[in-house]
C-alpha cells in the first residue's frame, strides 16, 4: 500500500445504504442487551445487528405476540 494516496480527484458518491435503515431510541430492559451482547460474542456480529435481524425475522414470517394478562 502507498504511504500517500492522492485523493483529490476522488469524484463524491452518496451511501447507497443510508436510507436503508432509521435510527430510533428504544428502551430495552438489560435483560434483553445482556442476551443479545452474548449472542454477538458467541457469532461475532454487533448485538445491534442482532436485534435487526430478529426483528427482520418477526416480519418476514408476520409473527405476533401473544400477551396474557394477569389479574
Amino acid at each position: 500500500m502507498k504511504k500517500e494516496y492522492d485523493l483529490s480527484k476522488m469524484k463524491a458518491r452518496k451511501n447507497p445504504y443510508a436510507s436503508k435503515k432509521k435510527a430510533v431510541g428504544i428502551n430495552l430492559s438489560s435483560s434483553v442487551i445482556d442476551y443479545f451482547k452474548k449472542l454477538s460474542d458467541e457469532c461475532g456480529l454487533p448485538y445491534q445487528t442482532l436485534i435487526d435481524l430478529y426483528l427482520k425475522d418477526c416480519v418476514k414470517s408476520k409473527r405476533k405476540i401473544k400477551l396474557d394478562w394477569v389479574a
